[in-house]
């Protein structure tokens, strides 16, 4: 569609929220500060046309392209942004494990983990980074057992997360971002297990996004969110 026919014609909500979702990005990174995010989100609400939208993101780091799927959820009808891969699972493995004894050990980067994943801490750290992992179709499961030690799991936004792990003298903490997708056709994680004076820790992050830059854009979602609720 050309810029002519952009201005004459109203955005969608769906189009105004990416755009949003966009500069909280970019203020989460520390390229836009807090009166200039604020300004260009004002504008955003107020927006008559895709090409005012456009013009939001002009000068950023990636220009006026919003790189991002969105799903809607059935139930609700809310959109929400997807940011993994999905394979057919052809060539994934039954099972995998990942140990770490007095030591650490991690998963990132690109990989398919198996169909389910045994994650064994004792006295150690594990880390495993599900933000550029390709997911096979149906459930993929985590199974968590740690002594004295520390299990980090990060998944992308979008992704469906169950979280039914069993703490003693620990935590089994997870902070999701939005409700899980209720399509039964998405991959869905499920993590269980047991811990003993441990601790695991699910938290969802953007692709290349630091735990302190989550929390930061956690607070400017829950502050837009609020900004929602009030203007009805």
């Amino acid at each position: 569609m050309s810029d002519g026919q952009d201005a004459g014609r109203l955005p969608s909500e769906e189009t105004r929220q990416v755009t949003i979702d966009a500069l909280m990005e970019h203020f989460a990174n520390d390229v836009l500060d807090v009166e200039e995010f604020e300004r260009r989100v004002d504008i955003a609400h107020a927006a008559k046309n895709a090409d005012e939208l456009k013009e939001l993101l002009r000068d950023l780091p990636g220009g006026s392209n919003v790189p991002a799927t969105r799903d809607v959820d059935s139930s609700t009808g809310v959109a929400h942004t997807r940011e993994y891969s999905v394979t057919s699972g052809a060539h994934r493995e039954e099972k995998g494990y990942v140990v770490a004894m007095l030591g650490g050990s991690s998963r990132k980067g690109r990989w398919t983990p198996a169909h389910k994943t045994v994650a064994v801490a004792v006295m150690g750290g594990i880390e495993l980074d599900f933000r550029e992992a390709v997911f096979a179709p149906g459930v993929t499961e985590v199974q968590v057992f740690s002594v004295w030690g520390g299990v980090d799991i990060v998944v992308p936004p979008g992704l469906n997360v169950e979280s039914r792990g069993i703490a003693l003298l620990g935590g089994f903490d997870h902070a999701g971002d939005t409700v899980g997708m209720s399509d039964p056709s998405q991959p869905t994680l499920r993590i269980t297990g047991f811990v003993c004076m441990a601790g695991v820790d699910v938290s969802v992050r953007h692709p290349g996004e630091s735990a302190r830059d989550a929390r930061r854009r956690r607070r400017v979602e829950r502050r837009e969110q609020r900004k929602r609720l009030r203007s009805g």
